[in-house]
């Protein structure tokens, strides 16, 4: 477990330092790649973790291997993410219950739903039949996420329009931006994760002023609209 999330602590912080603001349309590549990238290894984990719950069993090899194979599908994905736009052109997709900026996002956020929704029904099930909570818990968790990603690939490549460059002038002008975004149809509510940003400081004395710039990351960020 340790190695696991040595492995996933470095993958976070190399993506955060390779998809950087954008200033051409290469970082845009790098930064939809990235993105991409970090999705897949994310969703490879989740599913890794749902295949142990349905095998009932510690052994982290589908974790490993769901890390593994994560990220070479969200670097498929994201070559053909950047293969659908124009060079520097900002990538927009909307699926059926999600929108974003690159196609993993919506395949993540569907496994996600599709976990929840899985544990929640299980255990409404298991109420009424009076069995264990924990075990319907595990196994409805771990079926739900693969029904999700399956629903999630037939929705970001079958259901799911874009890019949509009539959305691309919002996209541009809203201060949430991430590695990881997520917004309603609506945009009334939009969330950031994990975006690389700079910290200026002042140091002021009696002869002089000192500017330091420290590099950063926001974590989350969160815009609601009314």
């Amino acid at each position: 477990m340790r190695v696991v999330k040595k492995l996933l602590i470095s993958l976070f912080l190399a993506a955060a330092f390779i998809t950087g603001p954008v200033f051409n349309s290469s970082a845009q590549s790098i930064k939809l790649l990235g993105s991409n990238t970090l999705n897949g290894a994310i969703n490879g984990v989740l599913l890794g973790g749902a295949t142990m719950a349905l095998k009932n069993s510690e052994d982290l090899a589908p974790v490993r291997v769901g890390l593994g194979g994560g990220t070479l599908y969200g670097i498929g994905i994201g070559i053909y993410d950047i293969t659908q736009v124009d060079a520097g052109q900002q990538f927009y997709i909307s699926g059926t219950f999600n929108d974003g900026t690159n196609s993993s996002v919506i395949v993540l956020l569907d496994t996600i739903y599709g976990a929840a929704g899985g544990a929640i029904i299980a255990s409404s099930i298991a109420l009424v039949g009076q069995n264990p909570l924990l075990d319907a818990l595990q196994y409805g968790s771990g079926v739900g996420a693969w029904a999700g990603f399956g629903f999630g690939l037939i929705d970001t490549f079958v259901f799911a329009t874009g890019p949509n460059y009539g959305q691309q002038t919002s996209i541009s002008q809203q201060d949430v931006g991430g590695l990881i975004t997520y917004s309603n149809k609506s945009e009334s509510l939009q969330v950031g994760m994990l975006k690389p940003d700079m910290i200026e400081q002042k140091t002021m004395n009696s002869q002089s002023v000192t500017v330091t710039h420290r590099p950063a990351i926001n974590i989350v960020q969160l815009q609601l609209g009314f």
